[in-house]
C-alpha cells in the first residue's frame, strides 16, 4: 500500500496543484496536510493578524474543497520538520510543491526537501539549478532564455482537479478556530479581502470585467485600492496559481490592460526567481557596497514619524496609515514610502522593509524585499529615483481623495494646498479650521535638501558599486530583466511596467 501525505504550503488549492494531482495517481491513500507552525504567530513571525486571518480563511476554503472530493484537510501543529519527520518514520511518503522561501521557511526546506521519502514538484516557472556558491548564490545564470521558460510554464495545461481523493486517514489535531483563539488572532484592519479559492476566483472574474480600466487605476492609490485586481494575496497563499490567472487573463479581449497585467504576472515570477537565486535578499543589501548604508544614522523620531504617518508629507502619511489600517497600498505608494524612508529620512532599509512586510496582507518576501532593494538602489543597477511626495500628490491624488481619507485632519484644506500644507497661508488655515503645526505636523525634514544629499551619497558610491558588479557572483544576484540601466532621476512612467520583450 502506498500512502502519500500531500503537504500544502503556499498552494492552498486543489486545481493546478502538481503534488496533489500526482499523488492521487500514485497512492492508495492520500492525506492532505497543513502544518500550523506557532513560530509564525506573534510579532516574531512578522505577520499581522489580518494576514493570519486571511490564511485561516484560505485553510477553511481548502478544507471545503477536499470535503467536496470525499476527503478532508488535516491540520497538525508544531514545527513542520518534526511533524513531517514523524509521518516519514511511520512509512508515509511526502509530496509537496516547491516554494521560494527565506528565513525560517528556507531552514525548514533545507531540513526536509532532500530527505528520503520526500518528492518535490517544481512546476512554477522558477529555475532551480543545483549549482550554488557557499553563501547560497546560484552559480549559473538563470536569466538565459528565462522568458521562454516562464512563458512555457504559463502556457502549459493546468493540473486538473482530481475527481475524488478519498478519506483522509490522518486526523486533525486542531481546528482553525482553536488556532485563532490560541494565538489571539483578532484583526483590526479594515477592508481586507476574504481568503480562499472561491473568493479569489470571484475577485478575478470581477477584475476581468473591468480589465480595460487597469492602465488608469494602477497608479492612483485611491483608484488602485478600489478597482485594481487586488489578487496578490491570493497568489501569495496559492489560493490561485499564477498560471490560472495568466490563462484567464489571456482569454480576455486584447487591450492595453491585458498586456500590462500580463507583464505584472511575469514580474511576479521574475522576483521569485531572484529570491530563489539568492536567499539573502531579505537580510542584507545585494550589492556589498551598500551594506549598512545609513545604519549608523538611525533616528528613532524620524522612524516613528514614518511608521505612524506623521512626517508632514501628506502623500507619505496617507500611504503609511493606509498600510497599517488596511494591509494594502498599491505599487506606486510602496515605492514612495520605501524611497522616502531611505533617501529622504536616511534610515537603514531593513527595519522599514520588515515593517511593511509585517503589515501587508499580501506580504511576499520575494517581492517585498527585492522591491525595497531595487527601489532604493541597493543593487547598484537602478537609478536613484527620489520620489517627490508633493509631485505624487498632485499627479495621482489631485482631488485629495486618498489624502483626505487617511489624513482627515487635512480634510478642510482646498485641493491646491493638500500637496504641501505647510505652505498654506495662515488666513486659509484659519478659514478651513486647519492649524499646521498643531493638528498636523510640519515636514520633519526639508525634502529638496535631503534629495540632493541622497543623490550625492549614491554618486560617491557609484564607482565602487559598479566595481562590485564585476564580480560574477554579485552580478548574478543583481541582474534583473533585460532592461538597460535607467538614468532618469524622475518618477518613471505611469505604469512601472515592462514589455514582455524586456524579460
Amino acid at each position: 500500500m502506498t500512502d502519500i501525505v500531500v503537504w500544502h504550503r503556499a498552494d492552498l488549492r486543489t486545481v493546478d496543484n502538481a503534488a496533489l494531482a500526482t499523488a492521487v495517481e500514485d497512492a492508495d491513500r492520500v492525506a492532505p496536510v497543513f502544518v500550523v507552525n506557532p513560530a509564525y504567530y506573534g510579532e516574531a513571525g512578522l505577520a499581522c493578524d489580518a494576514r493570519l486571518r486571511f490564511l485561516h480563511e484560505s485553510l477553511c476554503d481548502l478544507r471545503r474543497q477536499y470535503r467536496d472530493l470525499g476527503s478532508d484537510l488535516t491540520l497538525l501543529s508544531g514545527d513542520p520538520r518534526r511533524r513531517l519527520a514523524e509521518r516519514l518514520a511511520d512509512g508515509w511518503t511526502v509530496y509537496c510543491n516547491r516554494d521560494v522561501t527565506s528565513r525560517r521557511g528556507r531552514e525548514r526546506d533545507r531540513a526536509l526537501l532532500d530527505r528520503d521519502g520526500v518528492t518535490v514538484f517544481e512546476d512554477d516557472g522558477i529555475r532551480w539549478p543545483d549549482e550554488r556558491d557557499p553563501d547560497g548564490t546560484v552559480a549559473v545564470d538563470t536569466r538565459v532564455r528565462w522568458d521562454e521558460s516562464c512563458a512555457d510554464y504559463f502556457e502549459r495545461d493546468q493540473h486538473p482537479r482530481p475527481d475524488s481523493v478519498g478519506p483522509n486517514p490522518i486526523d486533525s489535531e486542531v481546528t482553525v478556530e482553536e488556532i485563532a483563539r490560541r494565538h489571539d488572532v483578532a484583526p483590526e484592519k479594515s477592508g481586507v479581502p476574504e481568503g480562499g479559492t472561491v473568493a479569489g476566483s470571484e475577485r478575478l472574474s470581477a477584475f476581468l470585467d473591468r480589465l480595460g480600466e487597469y492602465p488608469g487605476v494602477v497608479s492612483p492609490p485611491a483608484a488602485a485600492q478600489a478597482r485594481s485586481s487586488r489578487l496578490s494575496q491570493y497568489l501569495k497563499f496559492g489560493c490561485l496559481s499564477e498560471r490560472q490567472v495568466y490563462q484567464r487573463v489571456q482569454a480576455a479581449p486584447s487591450s492595453r490592460g491585458r498586456s500590462m497585467y500580463t507583464s505584472r504576472l511575469y514580474w511576479n515570477r521574475h522576483y521569485h526567481q531572484k529570491l530563489a537565486d539568492w536567499p539573502g535578499w531579505t537580510e542584507r543589501a545585494v550589492n556589498p557596497v551598500f551594506r549598512g548604508l545609513y545604519r549608523d544614522q538611525h533616528d528613532a523620531d524620524l522612524d516613528r514619524a514614518w511608521r505612524e504617518g506623521r512626517t508632514g508629507f501628506p502623500m507619505v502619511d496617507a500611504a503609511m496609515r493606509a498600510l497599517t489600517e488596511t494591509g494594502y497600498i498599491n505599487f506606486r505608494m510602496r515605492a514612495l514610502v520605501a524611497t522616502f524612508y531611505v533617501y529622504v529620512l536616511k534610515q537603514w532599509w531593513k527595519p522599514g522593509a520588515d515593517f511593511m512586510y509585517y503589515h501587508l496582507v499580501d506580504a511576499d518576501p520575494a517581492i517585498n524585499y527585492t522591491q525595497w532593494q531595487s527601489q532604493c538602489n541597493l543593487t547598484g543597477v537602478h537609478p536613484v529615483r527620489v520620489y517627490d511626495p508633493a509631485k505624487q500628490a498632485r499627479e495621482y491624488d489631485p482631488e485629495g481623495e486618498f489624502v483626505r481619507e487617511y489624513v482627515p485632519e487635512l480634510a478642510g484644506l482646498p485641493d491646491e494646498h493638500l500637496a504641501r500644507p505647510e505652505a498654506t497661508p495662515v488666513g486659509v488655515q484659519d478659514a478651513c479650521g486647519v492649524d499646521i503645526g498643531t493638528a498636523y505636523p510640519y515636514p520633519v525634514v526639508e525634502y529638496d535638501h535631503e534629495a540632493r544629499v541622497a543623490r550625492d551619497d549614491f554618486a560617491t558610491l557609484d564607482e565602487r558599486a559598479k566595481e562590485a558588479l564585476s564580480d560574477p557572483q554579485v552580478r548574478r544576484r543583481c541582474s534583473f530583466s533585460n532592461r538597460g540601466r535607467e538614468t532618469d532621476e524622475g518618477d518613471g512612467d505611469d505604469s512601472g511596467q515592462a514589455s514582455l520583450s524586456e524579460f
